[in-house]
């Protein structure tokens, strides 16, 4: 009988991760239908889409609300095909949010959840943990502190490592200053803003204006930014706006000013000492502040246990203060980023070696034979 899969994604990162999982069933079970709400990289990978991501995406409580008509026709759409049984498994990665629902309604048709990416329950609103046991069979996590949280909730829980470490090696220095036109002897500066609008609007002006007061004191000689084509970056002034080529930008980096999220966990594998610095819409950092459980916000904190990088968070995160705190990065040889390269070759270590998108299929296999 001829197993019928269906992996979801929400915005891009789960196209990019859902795209490796795509081949690697691919590899695993050359005779499976697998579908997909994807991208680019899900249908490149060889899943046939049913529903583009295009549209999905949002951040935060205010700005997911012009989304919900949307995300609600979609899930009627997904009811559907699971009351009339079309899968044998699905796999949510990440998006939690929208997924929570899915997964529930798969699991009300009899269908199997194998979850790829957990949402981050340790972080904040821990109670949920019980609704999110309900609703998955199986969960396969990223992060080596998780499978103790959720196995303590009841759910099966297996690591499979980190997909960025499976990320094809990036350029060397040099290499990556010579595609981008910069002389070997530049000190520089990398800004990484964020790929959503919202996050953009909110953090472009104070990171413009930090690496500005750098510039202009002659700490660093050029300001490179991860930019997307859907960002607006205004009066960028000598900064330079790269887009689409982030690994270039982080590798020809002395140090990085990163919002929270993945990216610092990549500047950490690449290397390069950085600050963290991240503001939610007002309304969204009122919710969520008493429902915070983690100290830290940055995934290489999280994994180290300690602070490795500074963290300037909403109010904090001011120009003069993300300057005070980048200049001492943008010397190699000074303590503090020394300090951050040992700490960052524990959390390479915590991550183990590479191959995570293979151990999830192979998860999903014994699910689909069980």
């Amino acid at each position: 009988m001829t197993p019928r899969i269906l992996v979801l994604a929400g915005e891009p990162s789960g196209d990019l991760h859902g795209g490796r999982v795509v081949a690697a069933l691919r590899a695993r079970l050359p005779n499976a239908v697998i579908d997909a709400v994807g991208g680019p990289r899900m249908a490149a990978a060889g899943a046939t889409i049913v529903r583009s991501i295009d549209g999905l995406s949002a951040m935060g409580l205010v700005e997911i609300i012009d989304k919900l008509p949307t995300h609600l026709r979609l899930l009627r759409n997904l009811q559907r095909e699971f009351t009339a049984r079309h899968y044998d498994l699905i796999i949510p990665v990440d998006y939690p949010g929208f997924h929570l629902r899915v997964a529930e309604a798969a699991r009300r048709s009899g269908i199997k959840v194998l979850w790829y990416i957990a949402p981050q329950l340790w972080a904040w609103r821990p109670q949920r943990a019980q609704r999110f046991a309900r609703a998955v069979d199986r969960l396969a996590v990223i992060l080596p502190f998780e499978p103790d949280f959720f196995g303590g909730v009841g759910i099966a829980t297996d690591y499979v490592g980190h997909p960025l470490v499976d990320r094809e090696p990036p350029p060397s220095r040099d290499a990556a200053r010579a595609a981008l036109n910069l002389p070997a002897e530049a000190r520089v500066l990398a800004l990484f803003p964020g790929s959503r609008k919202g996050e953009i609007r909110r953090l472009w002006p104070v990171y413009r204006d930090a690496a500005q007061r750098l510039l202009d004191a002659g700490q660093c000689t050029h300001v490179l930014v991860a930019t997307t084509p859907e960002g607006w970056y205004p009066d960028a002034g000598r900064l330079a706006l790269v887009c689409d080529r982030p690994e270039h930008v982080l590798a020809a980096a002395d140090a990085a000013l990163a919002k929270s999220g993945t990216t610092t966990l990549e500047a950490a594998l690449a290397n390069v000492p950085m600050v963290v610095a991240y503001r939610l819409h007002p309304i969204t950092a009122w919710f969520i502040r008493p429902l915070v459980r983690v100290r830290w916000v940055s995934l290489v904190n999280l994994i180290a246990g300690r602070e490795v990088v500074p963290e300037l968070m909403q109010g904090a995160a001011t120009a003069e203060g993300l300057a005070a705190a980048v200049l001492p990065l943008l010397d190699p040889d000074g303590e503090p980023a020394r300090h951050q390269r040992l700490g960052f070759a524990d959390v390479r270590h915590r991550l183990g070696g590479p191959g995570a998108s293979e151990r999830l299929a192979s998860i999903a296999e014994q699910m689909l034979v069980a």
